[in-house]
Parts: C-alpha cells; structure tokens; sequence
C-alpha cells in the first residue's frame, strides 16, 4: 500500500487499488471509537448523455435517474439493506450531487460485516417493474417539497441563469415528468456504466487497528463477485458560450414569502479540471470570498448596520466536474439595493479597505484551523477527502496550499473571475407585492 504521512498530525492514510480498479484509502485515527465508511462513484446528475457500456451509441437518460438509482440500491429482492445495517449497529446513508453518488455507514463495531454490506448492496442491483413505479411516488413527493422551498427555487434560477444548457441547471432529483419515463432497464444501464469499481473509491477512517487486514477483507468480498470487463466511461455535456454571452442577466420570480430574497451568481469561464488546480482555485476563492464578504469585512459590517443585509447573508464557491460559479446572497427588504451592494464590492474588489495583507494573515489563519479541527470530524474527514479533488494529492497537502496563498493571488482571481459579463441577478419576491 502507499502511505502519505502527516508528521504535523502524526497520522498515516493508506491507499491502494483493489485488482478490479476499486481504490481504496484508509485512514485510522487512534483514540476514537467510531469507524466511518464512505463508497463513492464518479456519477451525478449532470452525467445524462453517455455511451453505456458494451455499446457505441450515445444515450440521453431523464433528468433525475443517478438520485433515484441511489434510492433504489437499498431495496432488494429479499432484504433492505437499512435493516442489514441495522443487525450489525450501524447507522447508513447516501446521497447524490451533481458529479457524485455516494454510499455510507458508521459504526462502533462489526466493522468486516458492515462493509461487506456496503459493498454487496452497492454492487449488486436489483431492480423491478413494480418497486421503481412506487420509488416514483416517493421521490415525485419529495421534488415538489422541494419546488415549495425558496431558497432551493433561487439557487436552481441563479444556475439556470448562469447555464442555459449544462445539466448542471436542473435540479438533482429530477422532475416529475422525467423520472416518470425511468424504467428498471435505464437503471440497470446507468449501473453497470458509473457503478464499474474502476469508477469508484471507498474510503474508511476511524478506530483501524489493522490496516492491511481490511484490504484482505475486501479483497475476499470483491473476490466472490464477477464484473464485467471494464470499459471507458465517455459522457457529452452540451455547448456553453466561452464567452458566457448565454448567460440570463436577471431573472425574478413571485412566490408566497414574507420577505423578499437576493441572490448574484458568477459563472467561472475556466475549466479547472478536477485535480490539484480545482483544489488550489477552490481554496484561493474561499479566502477571496471571506476576505471580501466574511465575518471581518469592514463593507459587509456596513451593508448589516445598515439594514441592506442580514444574518441569513451567505455565500459559496462551487466548482466540480465541467463547471465552476459562486452565488452570494440572502434575505432583504430591497432585493435590488442587497444585489447592487454584492455586486458594487465584486467589480472593486482589489480597491476594497479589507483586501489588505494583514486581513488575509487573518482569514488564512482561521482557514488553517478550520482545516485542523475538521480532523476531528470523521464525517468531514471521509465526505470532504473521498472528491474528485483527491485522486492526485492527499488531504494532507491542504495545509501547505492554503499557506502558499498570497495577496497577489487573490488580486489575479479577483480580476479573472469577477466581470459583470459573467454575473446573474436573481430575486424572489412577495406575492401580490407592489414592486414599482
């Protein structure tokens, strides 16, 4: 196995690839009695047009089908595989992003059992005609929960806005009209296509006494198994404009709400990729970001004593698999005026009282400790290190890169990736409201 080392912590995480290409990282933590395990593949919702494997012709799956292949794996034929969880005292879960769906179980003990259960519903699928349509049911409720949801209706706008084609717009579940045409045959597809181990890792951290007796562990379990060939995974995106000339300046939308909501969303032009620059760009953004609108900025204070802003003010970076953007937003009593504020500090963001050395100093420290006291999280160690971001370096060269960060830097990625060609401005606004 491959051991990276952190002197600082005085920790080892192992790494290896099974024969089948499933790679594995594992990674003790003496001290806690908790093991944490998390099976992740390289499939998300925006992975709609793909060549299914063994074939040569591009398919296009409804909007929707990865989320409803992760509930679906649960259910078997003569077991679910919560309750199997439940025997051996663990607690599971799973969710789906845009680029990822992942698998999970914590627990203090029956560690073997556990993974074997992990690994054996994940890969083992069984769909039936009659168990998807009432899947349908479930999910189609929970869309529209979510249609109901404010700040879920000015996220999706501010992405539809800023990614008129990309899949990334649409919301991860679906809709109930595209996962009403899935079938147990498109689902069947999408698994042996994503779910291949070549396409996935599983990673494990907690109370490991002995590192090399896991892998045997799930050496034997993937030995019992058969897989087919693996296969190339290619996928098509549609076209964006390079340029971003596609993007929808303004959009705003009506809805029963007692407040009105804000939100500006940044489309990045530069593709990333998915290794060590995504995780420099990511981290350099997140310092930019909290240098000009976090707890420290000397604007942002103003905008709140003034009343443009308030406590629900909030802002992310999100870059992964084909897209990048930032949205900043929140509650106000004028949508326009908190908008044009956020939009003001963006195209003077160099000329900003807090864009100083000394608040960076400032901002970088509490990056480094948020970094180190994440270690004490399991959760966070296994959900955050299992990205894409993580195939080439290791969880513990973050350190060093924030400490790289210079003022210089972030002036660069200011001037890059702040242009109001680029920008969106969505609002919500009360129902039946004046609004002249």
């Amino acid at each position: 196995m491959k051991l990276r080392q952190n002197p600082r912590l005085g920790e080892t995480l192992y790494e290896t690839e099974l024969e089948n290409g499933l790679t594995v990282k594992i990674y003790p933590k003496s001290g806690y009695h908790k093991t944490y395990a998390i099976l992740t593949t390289n499939y998300g919702s925006i992975d709609k047009t793909f060549i299914p494997a063994g074939e040569t012709d591009y398919v296009t799956v409804p909007d929707g089908i990865a989320h409803f292949l992760e509930h679906k794996l649960f259910e078997k034929k003569d077991y679910d595989a919560f309750e199997k969880f439940g025997r051996y005292g663990a607690s599971s879960n799973a969710f789906t992003s845009f680029t990822r769906t992942s698998y999970l179980f914590s627990t203090t003990s029956h560690l073997q059992e556990n993974l074997d259960i992990l690994l054996d519903f994940v890969q083992e699928p069984y769909f039936s005609t009659e168990t998807v349509e009432k899947e349908k049911g479930i999910i189609g409720q929970e869309i529209q929960m979510y249609n109901d949801e404010p700040d879920w209706r000015l996220f999706y706008t501010v992405i539809g806005n800023l990614y008129p084609s990309h899949p990334v717009r649409t919301d991860i579940a679906g809709t109930v009209d595209s996962i009403a045409q899935i079938t147990p045959e498109a689902l069947y597809q999408a698994h042996a296509t994503f779910y291949q181990p070549s396409n996935m890792n599983l990673f494990i951290v907690g109370q490991i006494d002995d590192p090399d007796e896991v892998v045997d562990w799930l050496n034997a379990n993937q030995a019992a198994k058969t897989f087919a060939q693996p296969t190339e995974i290619v996928r098509s995106l549609p076209e964006e404009a390079e340029d971003g000339h596609d993007i929808i300046p303004y959009r705003s939308l009506e809805m029963p709400i007692a407040r009105s909501k804000s939100m500006v969303g940044i489309k990045g032009l530069t593709d990333y990729g998915t290794g060590e620059l995504a995780l420099e760009t990511k981290l350099k953004m997140n310092l930019l970001l909290e240098l000009l609108f976090g707890d420290s900025s000397t604007q942002v204070q103003k905008l709140y004593d003034d009343g443009t802003l308030d406590d629900s003010f909030g802002y992310e970076f999100a870059i992964q698999r084909s897209f990048n953007f930032v949205t900043l937003g929140g509650d106000a009593d004028n949508a326009q005026e908190l908008s044009d504020a956020i939009i003001n500090i963006l195209e003077h963001a160099t000329e900003s009282p807090d864009f100083s050395e000394d608040n960076l100093a400032l901002v970088k420290r509490a990056a480094i400790g948020e970094y180190l006291q994440a270690f004490n999280s399991l959760e966070a160690i296994a959900n955050q290190y299992s990205d894409e971001f993580f195939t080439e370096i290791s969880p513990f060269d973050v350190l060093g890169l924030i400490e790289q960060v210079t003022l210089a830097d972030l002036q660069q990625m200011a001037t890059d990736y702040f242009k109001i060609e680029t920008m969106t401005v969505c609002h919500i606004l009360p129902e039946g409201a004046n609004h002249a």
